[in-house]
């Protein structure tokens, strides 16, 4: 029960279903209370009609026992202001619900009373009240039970006494109705709720037909690991269509996530297995022959690895997703900082120039810039700090060859040397501006490259200011 609830398809059926049953319901409840009424107000209007035909004749004075009281076989009781009855329909057997149970009149009461010297003698005349009471009740007439709505009407004589008529209209017509009606409904709204919960599941079933092909797709991809798969996507433009095209996207993202990492790992094994070889050739060469062990070149490399395995620790936090502090640094501060003890470099800086970030990081940004603009840079190197509207902005500028418009953009990525001839002592490993834009993004900011006014590279970072 558990798995077969579990499914889409069987949730949304069931839901629908009872959706259009609670609606059926209180649809057939409401019609049945409106037949009901509309049936029991005709029932009241026409026993109100019949009560006063009878009352007609007795506001013109006819007698009791001249009263025309058979209609259409109904029960008709006429009644004093003493509760007595005084005149009945001859059929009558048995009444209830008039508040007069008597169905013949008492001797000496009129209405044909054998005792009553003269039965036909006119009686006083009146005038008809406008309103009618209605009750329900039940009677027996000529052998025949059935309930009954009474309509009550009363006759002011001109004598100052009252009499009140009662007449009931059969309610079997009315049971009839309702009853039918139950029965349609009854057998009408299961039927219904079921057409509903079949319609639903073979509707759903044909909609998520697309999500089943995606999902069976992605558990072939997690099973094969072959990140080049895609899921198929539906001709249909809807948002199962736009579920598989976000799946795909994502997947492509994941994909280039993986390549990426995996041409990280080996770049970094190759930049790694340069100096590590060195190091080893040198500390073997000094354990055989202690004379000829090359300190400074071991330190060298040392210091090389240092800083290979800062850079990968630093790209790694950066990957992760590392939010920066969210200090105020002042920029102007932080360049002649970084700046200090670099020959050819100037540095002019606006004052109360600030970003919110984290010093260390920014720190590192504009020391690798510094290092690369030192590193291509004929003889000047100049660092300008200035707002721009809402950004802080610190330019590097130097007066070497500058970068091709088509390498703008290369340069940044990692392990990336445009001189394929330049040493690795001389240009490190390729990851200083990779870092830098990294951190500038981070910070909510930009990196780009340009040509600069001297000739060379011009290298702008822009943050939001604070």
């Amino acid at each position: 029960m558990r798995r077969l609830f579990g499914s889409v398809r069987a949730r949304a059926a069931l839901a629908a279903t009872l959706v259009v049953a609670v609606a059926l319901v209180a649809a057939g409840a409401a019609v049945l209370l409106s037949l009901r009424a509309n049936l029991l107000g005709e029932a009241g209007t026409s026993a109100e009609r019949s009560a006063r035909e009878v009352a007609s004749q007795l506001a013109a004075g006819t007698a009791y026992g001249e009263l025309s009281l058979d209609v259409d076989d109904r029960p008709v009781q006429v009644v004093d202001e003493d509760g007595v009855l005084v005149a009945a329909s001859e059929e009558l057997e048995r009444i209830s619900g008039t508040g007069v149970e008597a169905v013949r009149p008492r001797p000496g009461a009129g209405a044909g009373d054998e005792e009553d010297d003269d039965p036909a003698e006119a009686v006083e005349p009146g005038e008809i009240g406008e309103r009618a009471t209605v009750s329900d009740g039940s009677a027996t007439v000529d052998g025949e039970t059935e309930d009954y709505r009474f309509a009550g009407v009363t006759v002011e004589r001109d004598d100052g006494s009252t009499l009140t008529v009662y007449a009931g209209s059969p309610l079997s017509a009315e049971h009839g109705a309702v009853n039918t009606a139950l029965t349609v409904m009854l057998i009408g709204f299961p039927c219904l709720a079921a057409v509903v919960a079949g319609v639903t599941w073979l509707v759903t079933r044909r909609a998520l037909r697309p999500v089943e092909g995606i999902r069976r797709e992605m558990a072939a991809i997690t099973r094969s690991e072959d990140l080049t798969r895609r899921v198929p996507v539906p001709d249909t433009h809807d948002e199962v269509a736009r579920l598989a095209l976000t799946t795909n996207e994502t997947l492509a993202a994941l994909q280039a996530a993986v390549e990426r990492q995996r041409r990280f790992v080996a770049d970094a094994s190759h930049e790694l297995r340069s100096p590590i070889a060195s190091l080893r050739t040198q500390l073997e060469v000094g354990a055989a022959h202690p004379g000829l062990l090359d300190v400074d070149g071991a330190v060298q490399d040392t210091v090389r690895l240092q800083r290979l395995a800062a850079d990968l620790l630093l790209l790694a936090r950066l990957d992760a997703g590392e939010r920066p502090a969210d200090a105020r640094v002042d920029l102007g501060a932080l360049v002649r900082e970084a700046a200090g003890g670099r020959a050819g470099v100037t540095v002019r800086a606006e004052e109360g120039v600030a970003a919110a970030g984290s010093r260390g990081q920014l720190g590192r940004v504009l020391g690798n810039l510094l290092d690369n603009a030192e590193r291509h840079a004929r003889t000047a190197v100049e660092v300008r700090v200035r707002r721009d509207g809402e950004a802080a902005v610190v330019a590097v500028a130097d007066d070497g060859d500058g970068v091709p418009a088509a390498d703008r953009e290369r340069i940044f990525a990692r392990f990336v040397r445009l001189d394929a001839a330049r040493s690795r002592d001389d240009g490190g490993a390729g990851l200083g501006l990779a870092i830098a834009r990294d951190v500038a993004a981070r910070h909510g900011g930009t990196l780009t490259v340009r040509a600069g006014p001297a000739g060379g590279a011009l290298f702008e970072l822009r943050l939001p200011a604070v």
